[in-house]
């Protein structure tokens, strides 16, 4: 047995670090405890139990995975998250006990990569990272060859909110957060080592490509045509920035939404947490939610609004925005459905007076967003988005 996954095994949860986590669940802690004995004692015992123990450990993931795919995501006991995501590591484990081929670390890595969107590992960041970054060593790679993406000529056009060039944490917070302003904060983050390093994809597809995500097929996720898949993010820069993109078929794809610096850490390098999401009664960088946006030219969010306040920042590419104030929700046609309610049935950038009459009292505002720059959005303020290049955006959320 390598050296390697034996240091690995030792960064496995224990039972004494489990066992209050998974609280009064019966099952768990049985087929836990029998899976933290055997791993701990894995050097002097051998593997003669691990056949049993792994058949029992696959029985919880796949027991919770159906507790978890009942009912809305959101309804989820934490719980249930974590027991999820404690056993899919040991059936990592014990499917690599039994082969470590570049085949065998592919269907972990698939695992890993569906506990990390399921379950909930916040408590195991370094055994997560640590397991990652060794599936991926030596394993299977399609020899794919990405561009290099030119950078966009800033231009000047006119945008109907105020602009600041990169303010202070003082001027953002009396002219932006307490005023509850919309604004275009330019040249913010030309400090992150992103906007250097992201332009090229290879990097993209070399520190991520492995990873599975959930990436939305479709332009607009209000259509009827919209659904979703997961994929490698290697397939997906392949598809939607290789050298197929100029097919007449090809349909467009976006990684939306997603918490990918979380499931990649080495990504979050990359990045920093504006100083402004840490204006708030109580907000401790953790509580900021810090989402991914990649996708090819003509991506589209349609009219929507968010709950907490909102800092899109621009990496490579540049997007077109429309807004509009929350004290014209009424006038901007929300649909009537629970999970479509923060959504305008409207098409922001084609507005139609004879279908839509309301929108004749909406004031709209534009502007582009362009590398570098972020624009502030105080809560539930509407906004339309539309990328104009190949994009890629980090927007955080805070409360």
């Amino acid at each position: 047995m390598e050296s390697e996954f034996l240091l690995l095994t030792k960064l496995l949860p224990r039972w004494k670090d489990i066992e209050n986590v998974i609280q009064d669940e019966v099952e768990a802690r049985y087929i836990l405890k029998r899976a933290t004995d055997h791993m701990e004692n894995l050097q002097s015992r051998g593997d003669s139990q691990a056949e049993e123990s792994r058949y029992l450990v696959c029985a919880l993931v796949d027991r919770n995975w159906e507790r978890i795919h009942t009912g809305h995501f959101s309804q989820v006991p934490l719980i249930t998250r974590k027991i999820y995501a404690l056993a899919c590591y040991f059936k990592i484990f014990f499917l690599l006990l039994e082969s470590t081929s570049p085949a065998q670390k592919e269907l972990c890595s698939g695992i890993l990569d569906e506990a990390q969107l399921l379950g909930c590992m916040d408590d195991w960041t370094e055994l997560k990272a640590a397991l990652m970054d060794y599936l991926d060593k030596g394993g299977d790679r399609d020899s794919v060859t990405l561009p290099i993406l030119e950078p966009l000529t800033r231009i000047s056009c006119t945008c109907d909110i105020p602009q600041l060039e990169a303010p202070s944490l003082e001027e953002f917070q009396t002219k932006c957060f307490q005023a509850g302003q919309p604004t275009l904060l330019l040249n913010t983050i030309q400090h992150w080592p992103a906007l250097d390093k992201w332009m090229n994809l290879n990097y993209l597809l070399q520190v991520a490509g492995n990873r599975t995500v959930p990436i939305e097929i479709g332009s607009n996720y209000a259509s009827d045509e919209w659904s979703q898949q997961l994929v490698k993010i290697r397939d997906f820069l392949s598809r939607q920035f290789g050298g197929d993109t100029n097919k007449t078929n090809q349909e467009i794809e976006y990684l939306a939404q997603h918490e990918l610096f979380s499931q990649i850490p080495a990504l979050k390098k990359d990045i920093s947490i504006p100083d402004y999401c840490s204006i708030s009664k109580e907000n401790p960088p953790e509580a900021v939610d810090i989402k991914a946006w990649l996708g090819p030219a003509g991506t589209i969010s349609p009219m929507h609004y968010d709950p907490k306040h909102n800092l899109l920042c621009q990496v490579f590419g540049a997007k077109r925005i429309i807004l509009a104030a929350p004290s014209d929700t009424d006038n901007l046609y929300p649909h009537e459905s629970e999970f479509l309610s923060n959504t305008s049935q409207i098409d922001a950038a084609h507005l139609d007076l004879d279908s839509y009459p309301l929108l004749e009292k909406v004031k709209f505002y534009e502007l582009l967003l362009q590398p570098g720059d972020c624009l502030y959005m105080p809560p539930k303020w509407w906004h339309y988005v539309r990328s104009e290049a190949p994009s890629f955006s980090v927007s955080f959320w805070w409360e």
